[in-house]
């Protein structure tokens, strides 16, 4: 498992989310408090909007631990950005490298996952051969989570072009790639569930699931935190303030950056999120007939 970290709203300094907080990302990478295995040292990558400059993202990827990364505490003070991603990655598929750093990136998209596929090297030939030439040579990594989005992309931009359709249509995207990977896993006789905390944003809108294929398997954590500001401290207490500014800000979180339990929403279990441009949250609850281990016969 991974955690990641992801804001859209009012411009921020992204130290005031990976550095600052009591559990910042950078803690996270060592000592993460909402998982089995508290370490996530096998790289991190983070990628942020300057729309004033270009529609498209920087990226900045290392395969250093995020708590041993002197280039990530300097540079962290000196960038401001009203969109931020940021993953610190556990390793399950794919060996230690950039390229299967997250967050990925496909024109201004940028795409990140806490989750994987049990057993996916037996499935990722099937997966492979489903992707046309573009996604197929999009993927230049290993990992489970590349491949996954590269179908998930792929049935976006034959469904619905390049412009980015309604919050159920995406939501129906998500689900018919999850769907896909069950029969994929089923042809393969692949019983053991998977976990897809997905989340992509354009840099004006975040969107993603808390999904697991198996609805009596516990699923990865996910909040989500809204307010008019949100405000850290070198010495770890970090606040979200609300004034009459109102809404400024959303964030989707794979673990609550403080102890304030008001201060968080879950995601429930096998829901799609959408954060508008207007930073209205959307929750939709995703369902699916084919669960592991049960695929339909003939589906196979």
């Amino acid at each position: 498992m991974c955690r990641f970290v992801s804001y859209l709203g009012r411009p921020i300094i992204i130290d005031e989310l990976l550095l600052k907080p009591e559990n910042s990302l950078v803690n996270q990478s060592y000592d993460a408090e909402e998982m089995s295995q508290p370490l996530n040292g096998d790289g991190f990558g983070l990628g942020w909007y300057a729309r004033e400059i270009r529609s498209q993202p920087g990226l900045f990827r290392s395969i250093t631990p995020a708590w041993n990364n002197q280039n990530l505490r300097y540079n962290a003070s000196l960038i401001r950005t009203p969109c931020l991603f940021a993953h610190i990655r556990a390793a399950s598929v794919g060996v230690v490298s950039e390229a299967n750093c997250h967050p990925f990136h496909y024109h201004d998209y940028l795409l990140m996952h806490n989750g994987g596929i049990d057993d996916f090297r037996h499935i990722k030939r099937d997966l492979v051969r489903l992707l046309n030439d573009e996604f197929f040579l999009w993927v230049t990594g290993q990992t489970d989570s590349e491949h996954i989005f590269a179908f998930f992309l792929q049935t976006l931009v034959e469904r619905y072009g390049e412009e980015l359709p309604q919050p159920e249509e995406v939501a129906a995207c998500f689900q018919h790639t999850f769907d896909m990977m069950e029969v994929l896993k089923c042809r393969r006789n692949i019983t053991g569930n998977s976990t897809y905390n997905m989340l992509v944003t354009d840099g004006r809108r975040i969107f993603g699931t808390r999904y697991n294929s198996s609805p009596h398997e516990a699923s990865p954590t996910l909040y989500y935190a809204t307010g008019s500001r949100f405000e850290s401290h070198p010495n770890g207490d970090c606040f979200i303030r609300d004034n009459k500014e109102g809404r400024q800000f959303v964030m989707v979180v794979s673990e609550k950056l403080n102890e304030r339990e008001e201060d968080w929403t879950v995601v429930p279990p096998n829901h799609f999120i959408w954060v508008g441009e207007d930073l209205e949250v959307k929750l939709m609850a995703m369902g699916s007939r084919i669960q592991s281990g049960r695929v339909k016969p003939g589906l196979c």
